[in-house]
């Protein structure tokens, strides 16, 4: 198949407009970042480089990817839209034997690097944020400290991409000798054996357990949790006890440890757990009401583990004791590394982000002082290099007319439906880049996207195994999760471990976003419910009170 075949393209109309910079651009896929940024994205996080860019340019040279060689984005209609530039043909053959010799020491290595070397750096980039002296620093100190952020937020993400190639390439591994001595197994056997023993997911889910425990074992607590409506009713009550002061303590102490993360963390303009508590106390509200068992559900999630594995064994027991050794190193070097999935959500994709929050606050707090700002929300509403002009020279500089037209594109933004992709598919960038399978492909792309179909039939990617009937319950955000009942379907555009607490309640999870290695995908396999991902058009589709069957293993989803 020739690589540079165009399967597709759309280069903008009149309902969703593209400027487009050069040529060149109109020649890449450009596929919509819904895993990561579902919402039109503020000025500021866009204009610091996300995840992507630089970090991505230093991935592709360090591992001298052949797939490869920049990643760029696109703000389009408010939205994040990113792709992948191939390498010239007869640079990718050059690259490929550097690539395949070095990657097995790094699957082999790496996990002795997290732990010795980069966890005690990342903590300790922590701790210099977190005790900077913020209270008496000027404002040219305040950009110098934002800019040793800068360099933090991209050294972690550095570190986010080195982590997950060696994680990927231990995967593959295990996948490859799986396939070779047993031939094709069920995806859904391999998924139970692909889960996290222990990381810093179910570290914060088992503290809040032990918060719900506390309630459910105190007289004075459970009555404030039964009276209370939401969050702000429960702090209430909880401040007019003794009892509930200390408790609010106790909360304030996990959201110290576990609350360096907001609704949507690829984002600065969302408010963390650490400054506002609420969510926490309305996540063990719902943990209360529904008495969710920490224990029962890990130990569910161990016990599917330890009888895949012993499955597994079982159909090796007529091969070689060479290859059932094969078989234990590789599966026991890929267990080891599955806590790197949900503990590099925690250390990078949520609080270092959250960090940057924090940094981007200290300069907006002496801006409001000094009169540049009216709220210091409003800095997420500038550009970097817009924020520099502005505080160097608010005489001349017309920072706030920047901030009042950057509120009203948000608010355009807010009423467009961003298409799934744009620019030019080719048989490479659909078939050959391995990248954007995350996001869901090329499954999204074969199916339709919502645009005619089967009426009452929803298509995504099967995530989870297992069928399930029940009402569904469309969900935008945490702020919603007490309004979800036990035994319902979540409906919802992504997921991320902010969304954890409310897998212990629902029956199933259909996502818009995502691919079989997404937030959503990975946490529904160990809480062992049916989901559907990448279903694109789940949350127009199907509305709060549908009667809906979800089967995990086809990727159906019938509104009945």
């Amino acid at each position: 198949m020739d690589r540079n075949k165009v399967l597709a393209q759309f280069l903008g109309d009149e309902e969703f407009p593209v400027q487009w910079a050069n040529d060149d651009e109109k020649k890449l896929f450009w596929w919509f970042d819904d895993n990561h940024c579902p919402n039109p994205v503020s000025p500021m996080y866009f204009s610091m480089d996300g995840w992507w860019g630089p970090t991505c340019e230093y991935m592709y040279r360090r591992f001298d990817n052949p797939l490869g060689f920049k990643w760029p984005a696109k703000r389009i209609n408010g939205y994040v839209y990113t792709a992948i530039v191939p390498r010239p043909e007869e640079e990718e053959a050059a690259t490929a034997p550097y690539y395949l010799w070095v990657m097995p020491s790094y699957a082999t290595d790496f996990l002795t690097l997290w732990r010795d070397r980069y966890i005690p750096e990342i903590k300790a980039n922590f701790a210099y944020i977190d005790n900077y002296d913020a209270e008496h620093a000027t404002l040219p100190q305040l950009m110098i400290h934002l800019e040793e952020m800068i360099d933090i937020q991209e050294r972690h993400f550095r570190l986010h991409w080195i982590l997950n190639y060696a994680q990927f390439q231990v995967s593959t591994d295990f996948g490859a000798i799986v396939k070779e001595l047993l031939g094709e197994v069920p995806s859904d056997l391999l998924g139970k054996v692909n889960i996290s023993r222990a990381d810093r997911n179910w570290d914060s889910l088992r503290e809040l357990w032990k918060l719900k425990e506390k309630v459910k074992g105190s007289k004075e607590l459970s009555q404030a949790f039964k009276e209370g409506k939401n969050g702000s009713e429960i702090r209430g009550l909880l401040g007019k006890t003794n009892v509930g002061k200390q408790f609010l303590k106790d909360i304030e102490a996990y959201a110290n440890e576990f609350g360096y993360k907001s609704i949507y963390t690829h984002e600065y303009r969302f408010k963390l757990w650490v400054e506002d508590n609420t969510p926490i106390i309305e996540q063990i509200k719902n943990n209360f009401d529904t008495d969710f068992d920490f224990n029962k559900a890990y130990n569910h999630s161990i016990k599917e583990q330890d009888e895949a594995i012993a499955e597994l064994r079982r159909r090796l027991a007529g091969k070689s004791k060479e290859d059932k050794d094969r078989f234990e190193k590789a599966l026991d070097l890929n267990l080891n590394m599955m806590p790197l999935t949900p503990d590099h959500h925690f250390y990078f994709d949520q609080s270092t982000y959250a960090r940057m929050r924090i940094v981007l606050l200290r300069i907006a707090r002496k801006m409001v002082k000094e009169g540049m700002l009216d709220d210091p929300e409003d800095i997420m509403y500038l550009e970097y290099e817009q924020l520099r002009r502005y505080v160097a020279n608010p005489k001349s500089y017309d920072g706030r007319a920047l901030i009042k037209k950057a509120k009203l594109d948000m608010e355009k933004a807010n009423k467009i439906t961003p298409r799934p992709w744009v620019g030019t598919v080719t048989y490479w960038g659909m078939y050959v880049e391995p990248y954007h399978m995350l996001w869901g492909y090329p499954e999204r792309f074969e199916k339709d996207f919502g645009r005619g179909g089967v009426k009452g039939i929803v298509r995504g990617i099967a995530a989870s195994p297992g069928v399930a009937e029940g009402i569904a319950h469309v969900v935008q955000s945490p702020a919603e999760f007490d309004s979800v009942k036990k035994g319902e379907i979540l409906v919802c555009v992504m997921t991320n471990p902010a969304w954890v607490v409310v897998f212990s309640k629902v029956a199933a999870i259909v996502t818009d976003a995502g691919g079989v290695l997404s937030h959503s995908a990975i946490t529904a396999r160990e809480f062992m419910i049916p989901g559907v991902v990448g279903a694109s058009n789940a949350t127009r589709s199907i509305k709060t009170g549908d009667r809906i069957r979800v089967d995990g293993s086809t990727g159906v989803v019938e509104i009945l």
